[in-house]
């Protein structure tokens, strides 16, 4: 009230002329006049002075002023910020942290109020104050508004803030939680002691939960970080540190202020750690950090890091940016990585590296996680998107330059095959009616969670290798890099990239782009050949089977015959025909060539060929003619015509037999996983021909088993090792016999002896399975032994693998048991989704344990993306409509914005499983060409 006074002398005036020309005009009148209207003056001075005070603390008297901040995607633009001093006291014992901030900011417009985000935290009032470093004057602000809906601070103001340069400050504390966002705990064991450690993860809108800040990507600042902890304890920041300061206990941390960057990329990391480092040639310092006693397994990954950076340095045509780079294991971590500048965290399964106990697959994963992660430090943290719309210029370009670099580094490993991955898992999402486009419109934070998915990252990737492979190799790398060195330091959107591109190719890279990114789907471009020409058509591709709208501009590639005879050309219309006559030569007529659209599957989009086409096809792969891309993409376009039903499963199959004795392992693990689907599939459908489907797809693998064996060979590949455990694993599930008795005697001798080479740790994950299939409620030993070992290994790999196992055994009560098992605190909450995956026999069990225990799941997973997970691994297998409507019916009223999406493509995918159950159903042929394939050696 006293500054509101001192700040509002006239408003006073009025009063006292009134009274002092009154008491002139009384004159000689009796004193107990002028007592009246001195009284009654002094009422209304009263009754104005506190009208006056409440308008000016009441901001929500004028609700439209209040309102306005309510429900908006973005922050007002009255305030920019410049730079941030932030200091932290993180408590590890109780679990609480007390901080400050003090922000640089320039007001850029007339304005009461100063809105910015803050969640989960308890603001000091008496400590926050704004100071205009123009005319030195003290704000103090009348009222502070928390609003818990929007995550928004809202501070209002007596009077207008002077335009120009100010400094905020706030103090605050805040709860170091376990939900494995903003300031969070994880936990570790030492010397047998159980500890906390304090980290950060921010990424996508959760620094608001660690300090007041303007928490958008296009709000880039400055920060200066200060640490507070107990001297025994290693801290990590973004930069390295200037200065540490021991009294007694406890220590005080300073680091180098930062470089500009957004709020999402600060990070901080307090524990025990050991780290293993290196340095590039141009002198910058890496390390790994992880838990004390395994920096042996961060060795590989240190190697990795600082090959990476050297070869984005000259990719990107521009240095890393700053002085040093830590990686850090850590324990609790709800995503694979984050890209935090200078200070990158990942889980420790995508990590370290154990020689002894880590499989082919975990090593490739190491590469890959890492690669993209650095490749962020360019594409992500140097030039960053200007808002979560353009997530995917992040996530889909670091996926597709991880794959860049890790070719380069292993090119043994063929990762460029192994790619085609992507664009699988990118068109079964995009597939759906209740899909996204890349570019994405974001109105709130609570929906930007569920935009990192297979869209931005794996169809994000997919476009861009597209881009490339039409614009060629040294064109993309010469405009990238002229991209990155105008916007380094600040913000673009997906048309600058397209600008860039444009400018260096010379080609119309935003038209031909923008119908890929601005619209959701993809298109089945169907061909016939007809009279010497072929016949294109485009129409949008959805697994429903229903008709679609869009249309794209198609970068179409196909060969005749030979990979020495292509053509490409960009497919605009509808519709298309071209001659082909000059590819077709007196030795490869019409009569005998075969022709493959989409050469090596660069092209984002599926093909549906005629009959005949496809028996040339068909022919071609039986004899090795066609590149492992082509015989992949051949094969997944064929499964997802088929569940589209526009084509029929004996049409499948038969394809599908031609892939027996396949040799590449990135072809015959997608051949795997369809078999898991088809046979899912029937087993709905018509479950008295399981058998005949076991039967057909054991004998399509044992070839490739025989083959490679049980254990490894001498001089054997890195693909080999990946080869054989999904192999034996696909065996275990269809009940191959010996496989599952030769399992079962490995994993005795592994029990024995965790170290016998007669169970390696490529072999591991199937021979689990195979042990599970045995198992039942009378026969508990298997699954009992497998529960040890996962209580006995220290190594996070192991745990997952184990978890993983665990619910593919085919008896209901098992299942129930390990759902329930995943709910203790034996299982780390990151861990859960692992052991998600159920055997068909298991749906209905997991489907009723997701029910019963929603309320908790939804409190302990709520605030993640790992929510989205126990929604879609659980309700994506049924395929009834009755289930549809019962899983619609459960979460009418449990629903929220971070699952909404997931729960609408989780269902889609039930109805699509149905339709695709009654089309077999009603298939003719299919009882004859089941019999047929199996009985064929």
């Amino acid at each position: 009230m006293m500054m509101m006074i001192t700040q509002n002398p006239s408003f006073f005036n009025p009063f006292r002329l009134a009274l002092s020309q009154i008491c002139t005009e009384l004159g000689c009148f009796s004193t107990y006049i002028a007592v009246i209207i001195a009284i009654t003056f002094g009422l209304v001075f009263i009754i104005a002075f506190a009208l006056y005070g409440y308008i000016q603390r009441k901001p929500r008297n004028s609700k439209t002023i209040m309102e306005k901040f309510k429900g908006q995607p973005r922050l007002p633009k009255f305030a920019v910020p410049r730079r941030y001093d932030i200091r932290l006291k993180p408590d590890l014992d109780a679990c609480k942290f007390a901080g400050s901030v003090a922000i640089d900011l320039d007001i850029v417009d007339d304005t009461k109020y100063i809105v910015l985000n803050a969640a989960e935290l308890s603001v000091d009032t008496d400590s926050v104050m704004f100071t205009n470093r123009d005319v030195s004057e003290v704000f103090e602000p009348l009222q502070i508004d928390l609003v818990q809906d929007d995550e928004i601070l809202v501070l209002e103001f007596a009077e207008t803030l002077p335009i120009g340069h100010g400094v905020l400050s706030i103090g605050f504390d805040g709860t170091l939680n376990d939900k494995m966002k903003g300031f969070y705990r994880s936990t570790y064991e030492h010397n047998g002691e159980k500890k906390n450690m304090a980290v950060t993860q921010f990424e996508p809108v959760d620094a608001r939960r660690c300090f007041p800040c303007w928490d958008e990507p296009a709000c880039k600042a400055t920060f200066k970080i200060t640490l507070d902890l107990p001297s025994e304890l290693v801290a990590l920041s973004n930069m390295p540190v200037v200065e540490e300061k021991v009294d007694g206990h406890l220590k005080t941390v300073s680091y180098q202020e930062s470089p500009i960057m957004s709020t999402y990329l600060v990070a901080v990391v307090v524990g025990l750690f050991d780290y293993v480092e290196d340095h590039t040639s141009d002198g910058v310092r890496v390390r790994v950090y992880c838990q004390v006693g395994k920096a042996n397994q961060g060795k590989f990954a240190l190697s990795v890091a600082v090959r990476t950076l050297e070869l984005y340095k000259g990719y990107f045509a521009m240095p890393y940016s700053l002085p040093k780079l830590d990686m850090v294991a850590i324990p609790d971590f709800a995503f694979g990585a984050m890209e935090n500048y200078g200070l990158v965290t990942y889980r420790e399964t995508a990590l370290l590296y154990d020689d002894q106990h880590s499989a082919a697959a975990n090593k490739q994963r190491v590469v890959t996680v890492v690669a993209h992660e650095l490749a962020h430090q360019w594409f992500g943290n140097l030039v960053t998107m200007e808002w979560w719309t353009h997530l995917w210029l992040n996530e889909g370009f670091a996926t597709w330059v991880s794959y860049l670099a890790s070719d380069s580094l292993f090119p043994e490993w063929k990762v460029w095959t192994q790619f085609l991955d992507e664009p699988t898992e990118g068109l079964k999402l995009d597939g759906l009616a209740e899909s996204h486009p890349i570019e994405v419109e974001v109105n709130h934070a609570g929906e930007i969670t569920e935009i990192f998915d297979a869209i931005s990252y794996k169809k994000g990737a997919s476009v861009i290798r597209m881009l490339q492979s039409y614009l060629g190799a040294e064109c993309f790398q010469r405009s990238l890099a002229a991209y990155i060195k105008k916007y380094a330091g600040s913000n673009a959107k997906t048309q600058d990239l397209w600008a860039a591109l444009e400018e260096g190719s010379g080609e119309p890279v935003n038209k031909l782009m923008n119908s890929w990114t601005k619209q959701k789907g993809y298109p089945v471009v169907s061909v016939k050949f007809k009279d010497q020409n072929l016949v294109f058509e485009q129409s949008q591709f959805l697994s429903s089977g229903s008709h679609g709208y869009g249309q794209w501009i198609v970068p179409i590639t196909f060969c005749c015959g030979s990979y020495d005879v292509r053509k490409n050309f960009l497919l605009q219309k509808k519709s298309e025909t071209l001659d082909i006559k000059e590819f077709l030569s007196d030795k490869r007529d019409a009569a005998s060539a075969w022709i493959k659209i989409n050469v090596d599957q660069t092209g984002f989009y599926r093909v549906k060929y005629d009959e005949d086409l496809v028996a040339k096809l068909r022919y071609a792969i039986e004899n090795k003619y066609l590149s492992p891309t082509d015989r992949f993409g051949i094969l997944d376009d064929s499964f997802a015509l088929c569940m589209a039903r526009q084509q029929s499963l004996s049409s499948l199959l038969t394809l599908m037999g031609a892939y027996r004795g396949e040799p590449e392992y990135t072809v015959l693990s997608n051949l795997i996983n369809i078999s898991y689907k088809v046979a899912t599939i029937v087993a709905d459908a018509a479950p008295e021909l399981l058998d005949y489907v076991k039967q057909f797809f054991i004998s399509l693998f044992q070839s490739s088993a025989k083959m490679l064996g049980w254990e490894p060979k001498k001089g054997e590949g890195h693909l080999d090792a990946m080869l054989r455990g999904e192999i034996l694993n696909a065996l275990a599930v269809f009940g191959h016999d010996l496989t599952l008795n030769e399992a079962n005697r490995r994993f005795l001798a592994f029990l024995g002896d965790r170290n016998t080479p007669l169970l390696p740790p490529d072999i591991r994950k199937a021979a689990y399975v195979a042990v599970m299939q045995k198992v039942s409620t009378s026969n508990r030993l298997g699954y009992e032994s497998l529960l040890r070992v996962y209580r006995e290994t220290d190594l996070s790999q192991e745990k997952t693998r184990i978890l993983s196992s665990l619910a593919s055994c085919p008896d209901p009560n098992i299942i129930l048991e390990v759902l329930n098992f995943l709910l203790s605190s034996e299982v780390r909450t990151q861990d859960v989704v692992f052991g998600l995956v159920v055997s068909r026999e298991g749906r209905e069990t997991a489907w009723n344990w997701l029910k019963v225990n929603w309320e908790h799941i939804s409190e302990v997973w709520g605030s993640g993306y790992l929510l989205t997970r126990f929604v879609s691994t659980i309700v994506s297998p049924f395929a009834s409509f009755e289930k549809a409507k019962e899983i619609e019916e459960f979460f009418a009223t449990r629903t929220k914005p971070s699952i909404a999406r997931t729960l609408k493509q989780s269902i889609e995918r039930v109805h699509i499983n149905a339709n695709w159950v009654q089309s077999i159903q009603n298939e003719e042929h299919l009882v004859q060409t089941l019999k047929e394939l199996a009985q064929r050696e």
